[in-house]
């Protein structure tokens, strides 16, 4: 038994020795690390960034992202502040989003689905008249193609008419991504 423990070290070390070989390891024109920065490449713009970061759910990223593609585009426009809103929507920071998607539809040509992202900030702050009307707005915009705010106003609508019967569980809505996704904001229970 004593002399297993004196061959322990030695097989340690003999381990380790052939884990050391380079023969495992492929070695290019860099050496055995990773690739470096291409700084002459093209960055990805700083708004696509902040929606992905947003459909990943780093809304605090996402944030960070949009300010920085502001900077670098000379100031904020729609898509970036309805970006920042959604973030903070994201982060339940209602009151912000709100001024921020108020900012995007005001300030700017406002896009069907700024307004229904506006629409669905206000669902979340109990503002249902002026959330219709904001999502009837965005739905005529449309010209009623989007499946997304149709079903945010109908939603809206069975929730001022009658809102003791609405399941609550039907009341999710979705926020419109400018791009190929959407987002879903469940409301609060």
């Amino acid at each position: 038994m004593f002399s297993g423990v004196r061959a322990l070290p030695a097989f340690i070390l003999a381990l380790c020795l052939a884990a050391c070989t380079t023969s495992g390891i492929k070695v290019g024109d860099t050496g055995p690390f990773a690739p470096g920065v291409d700084r002459r490449g093209e960055a990805v713009d700083g708004v696509e960034v902040g929606h992905r970061l947003i459909a990943a759910g780093e809304f605090e990223l996402a944030i960070k992202s949009f300010n920085r593609a502001a900077l670098n585009r000379g100031g904020f426009d729609g898509e970036i502040l309805s970006g920042l809103g959604t973030a903070n929507l994201g982060l339940g920071r209602l009151g912000q989003a709100e001024t921020l998607m108020r900012r995007a539809t005001t300030e700017f040509d406002p896009l069907p689905e700024d307004l229904n992202n506006l629409g669905v900030v206000l669902m979340e702050r109990d503002k249902t008249a002026e959330a219709i009307a904001t999502f009837r707005r965005a739905f005529a915009l449309d010209d009623g193609e989007s499946t997304l705010i149709r079903d945010n106003l109908r939603l809206a609508l069975a929730k001022s008419e009658n809102s003791d019967t609405v399941d609550s569980n039907e009341n999710r809505y979705k926020l419109v991504r400018r791009g190929s996704s959407d987002f879903l904001i469940s409301t609060a229970e």
